[in-house]
């Protein structure tokens, strides 16, 4: 498992002085980001290559929200390839080795010269060592169903802030997103993600919000013709269930 520190900062916390949504997604994506620097596969070598890996689906589950100033280990792995397709696990846990969160994902290989995915090789993978088993995180659909009733949020115009090297909106803005179409008060526990199309600047997103039972809500981020760029599927819990954050001792 390849591994960085690090230390909850103020400008990382939300409203509840806890590691914000997006700051644990990126923490994800700057270990698998340092990781393939370190390993002198990373954003200058891929794009000499006219490559790019690109984030298919998550599946994020968090156990509880780091707070503000927990030194963190954030830590991931390969754990195999198949096809067009890579799977990376992570996990971020506290100074005495407990699980904060714990994420399976799936990436593809994508040629950004011909515009189409691309096998993975072995040379793809091989510099990020040994393949590691995956963590086991219980049943769950491949895919996101998405309900024929919903309410449409308010519009959102991809504006430069949310878009990456890639040229794309980021995959932790389309979760950010979603988490500001549901209502306030609620705790997200688990994240499923499922990336459609990339989005760039200027175009504009439509959220299409559906509540299920048990506090699940998911959330279409369509275009203006009616295509998902991305649909995200949010666990959640009220915040006066979810309690205080951060007292495990053992």
């Amino acid at each position: 498992m390849y591994t960085i520190n690090s230390r909850v900062r103020y400008s990382e916390t939300d409203e509840r002085g806890q590691l914000s949504l997006t700051g644990i997604i990126n923490y994800m994506q700057d270990c698998s980001t340092f990781q393939s620097e370190d390993a002198r596969v990373g954003v200058e070598y891929l794009d000499t290559g006219h490559r790019a890996w690109l984030l298919s689906s998550w599946r994020i589950l968090i156990d509880r929200y780091p707070k503000l100033g927990e030194r963190l280990v954030v830590g991931t792995w390969h754990c195999s390839s198949k096809g067009i397709y890579g799977y990376r696990d992570f996990v971020i846990q506290d100074e005495k080795g407990h699980d904060c969160v714990r994420a399976a994902s799936v990436w593809f290989l994508y040629d950004t010269e011909k515009n189409m995915p691309i096998r993975v090789q072995p040379e793809d993978t091989e510099p990020y060592g040994d393949r590691e088993p995956p963590l086991e995180l219980g049943p769950a659909p491949r895919k996101i169903a998405v309900p024929e009733t919903y309410e449409t949020g308010k519009p959102i115009v991809v504006a430069r802030h949310h878009i990456d090297t890639n040229h794309h909106v980021n995959n932790a803005q389309y979760v950010d997103m979603a988490r500001e179409s549901i209502p306030e008060g609620l705790k997200i526990r688990e994240i499923r993600a499922d990336y459609k199309k990339a989005a760039v600047l200027g175009d504009v997103i439509i959220p299409h919000v559906s509540q299920g039972p048990d506090h699940v809500w998911t959330v279409a981020l369509n275009n203006t013709q009616d295509d998902a760029y991305a649909v995200i599927w949010l666990r959640t819990e009220p915040e006066e269930e979810a309690g205080p954050e951060g007292e495990k001792d053992d």
